[in-house]
């Protein structure tokens, strides 16, 4: 299977961008890996580990945590928990990352996060621009507005937002059950 891989997913923009406006002044959390990245680099969690409390472990994705339940953010998001509902498999982390505009996410790696492992990190972006360059195992990968990604990021990765507005992505952690595993190898097929 590809690195990467355009899912036959594709979700109302505008919806998606009227329920950041809803939830955008919630309180970001500062991304926790610091080394990893420069500028800003946020989150909202929509979806954390069931237990936690504090908001560092709302935004972990945590491999060892088997319960998640939904935050009152993602109550607040009708058009995202639509676009949730679409998927048939388990999902466990779910946030809005943004990226500020002149922000660089380094060349990093998310072990065991990619279909072999059992769990597909997926990308939905709600807002991006012309200026962001994602780069995948070296390549640049163009995720346009209301796409839904499967990106194995287990393999190096980097963003640059060289953009004039920041890049706010909806990234949903998945469970591989046999409707993603199905969906995944027939738009690797047709692409």
């Amino acid at each position: 299977m590809r690195d990467r891989i355009r899912l036959p997913l594709r979700f109302d923009a505008a919806a998606l961008q009227a329920d950041l406006r809803r939830i955008e002044d919630a309180g970001w959390i500062q991304h926790f890996v610091r080394q990893n990245y420069e500028g800003a680099w946020t989150v909202l969690p929509l979806r954390a580990p069931a237990s936690a409390t504090h908001p560092v472990q709302m935004i972990y994705s945590d491999p060892a945590c088997h319960a998640f339940a939904d935050t009152p953010l993602l109550a607040a998001s009708p058009a995202i928990a639509a676009a949730l509902g679409v998927f048939e498999c388990p999902l466990e982390s779910v946030r809005l990352m943004r990226l500020g505009v002149g922000s660089v996410i380094k060349t990093h790696r998310d072990l065991d996060l990619d279909v072999e492992h059992g769990r597909a990190r997926l990308h939905v972006p709600v807002e991006t621009n012309a200026g962001v360059d994602f780069r995948l195992n070296g390549e640049r990968v163009v995720l346009g507005e209301g796409e839904c990604w499967y990106l194995r990021l287990s393999d190096p990765h980097s963003v640059e937002n060289g953009g004039d507005r920041d890049r706010v992505h909806l990234v949903i952690d998945a469970v591989v059950s046999p409707w993603l595993r199905g969906l995944l190898e027939r738009a690797d097929r047709e692409s």
